[in-house]
């Protein structure tokens, strides 16, 4: 104990500021929970305040005492649904009690979070880790949704790996990507660099722990209710373009093909691909290994920039993965700018499509340049990753001899193979 307590000691002032990151992030949702805007129709969104946790109370008819996918098909993933089914029976019927104690529980997940990004990060970097501790983006978001369970056991599941606990990392990746989709993007990454270093019995026994644990806490909901569980899967196929994705402004402006609702997820599909085998090309070709946040960043935020919605929580997904693979200020600031302008700006957008308060929002123009702007600093910052890559003498994480201090058993690995093949 006296040397867990010795090696805690430096992360609790992080700890701490993640708690107050957790706090702000409540307050901010003061007119909402304490001053009744939930129930006013556009007030939610005039004070900035809306969140999914309140209304899906009653949409998913957990006020009526049913149970995620037995009673009633909810359009999350199980780990959401476990989530909702633990807070609805410690809520005892009450609304707001369940936002409070989801509140609760994702705060908990923020801190969780942030102090397994700062051992990421290594002991030279921990304090990178204040971007997702107190980060203006992640205080306006973090109560939207579920997605802060999710970015906690997918960090706890890569930082498991960084420490060579390969069945622990399947683990606990397999329990993230069963309570948000997006994780899955980092076993593509990992795959990668297995490819690059042939490590591949780590890379198979995490793949493998992953797969027993998705099938174990999936397949007794999908023998229990079949149809329960798979509305998540037929909601994300069957949804059309929604609000923050590209594929929206194409539809909204009328681009042609892209603009086809019927090629809609054949589009999405095609273009994820697509940046999925150009991150592909950049592991296999690039002179020195990349390292594993960086491919982790690139994967999620091609995710993100391909799919069909484009939540404005969906930021929390990627704070942690773009500080850790690129922390310079210059482009992270412009982005972090850039989403907050967006979270601003869709609430804006809803109050305007209601006729009765159209003077208080704003319109299709000013939206879809909030839009554009973030999609374009992500760009940006994924460009720079992969000017890092090719060119790793501008990594500063990689200065001072440090190869990859969270890629586990990649770190210092020699290349086994490279395109194109190099001669001895």
């Amino acid at each position: 104990m006296p040397g867990l307590a010795q090696r805690a000691v430096p992360y609790l002032p992080l700890g701490l500021l993640a708690g107050l990151g957790a706090v702000l992030a409540f307050l901010w949702k003061s007119p909402c929970r304490f001053g009744g805007a939930w129930n006013t129709g556009v007030g939610q969104y005039t004070n900035f305040c809306y969140t999914d946790i309140y209304p899906l109370w009653w949409a998913e008819h957990l006020n009526e005492g049913k149970i995620p996918y037995v009673d009633y098909p909810v359009e999350y993933p199980v780990g959401i649904g476990g989530i909702m089914e633990l807070v609805r029976r410690l809520a005892q019927g009450d609304g707001l009690a369940f936002y409070d104690i989801t509140v609760i529980l994702m705060g908990i997940a923020l801190v969780v979070g942030v102090l397994l990004m700062a051992a990421l990060a290594g002991p030279s970097r921990r304090w990178d880790a204040l971007w997702y501790a107190i980060g203006p983006a992640v205080i306006l978001c973090a109560y939207i949704n579920w997605d802060l369970a999710a970015g906690a056991l997918a960090l706890g599941g890569l930082l498991a790996w960084s420490r060579e606990r390969q069945y622990l990392a399947g683990v606990l990746l397999a329990l993230a990507v069963a309570t948000k989709f997006y994780p899955l993007m980092f076993f593509g990454a990992l795959f990668l660099l297995t490819v690059r270093t042939a490590k591949w019995i780590p890379f198979l026994k995490t793949a493998g722990a992953a797969a027993g644990t998705w099938l174990l806490v999936n397949v007794p909901i999908m023998m229990i209710s079949f149809d329960g569980w798979k509305r998540f899967y037929t909601f994300s196929s069957e949804r059309g373009a929604d609000w923050g994705g590209l594929w929206f402004f194409f539809q909204a402006k009328n681009w042609g093909v892209l603009a086809d609702p019927d090629l809609l997820n054949r589009l999405a599909m095609a273009a994820l691909a697509v940046l999925l085998l150009g991150v592909a090309a950049l592991a296999l070709f690039a002179p020195r290994r990349p390292r594993l946040m960086q491919l982790c960043f690139l994967a999620l935020a091609a995710f993100m920039i391909t799919n069909k919605v484009w939540s404005p929580q969906y930021v929390l997904w990627l704070v942690p993965f773009a500080v850790l693979a690129r922390p310079k200020w210059g482009a992270l600031v412009a982005w972090q700018v850039a989403e907050c302008w967006y979270f601003f700006s869709i609430w804006l957008y809803l109050v305007s499509q209601d006729p009765e308060h159209a003077s208080l929002g704003i319109g299709d123009t000013a939206y879809f340049l909030a839009m554009w702007a973030r999609a374009f600093t992500i760009v940006v910052l994924m460009a720079l990753v992969v000017r890092d890559v090719l060119r790793p003498e501008s990594d500063v994480v990689r200065r001072n001899g440090v190869d990859d201090q969270s890629g586990g058993v990649f770190d210092g690995a020699p290349d086994r193979f490279v395109l194109p093949p190099r001669v001895a």
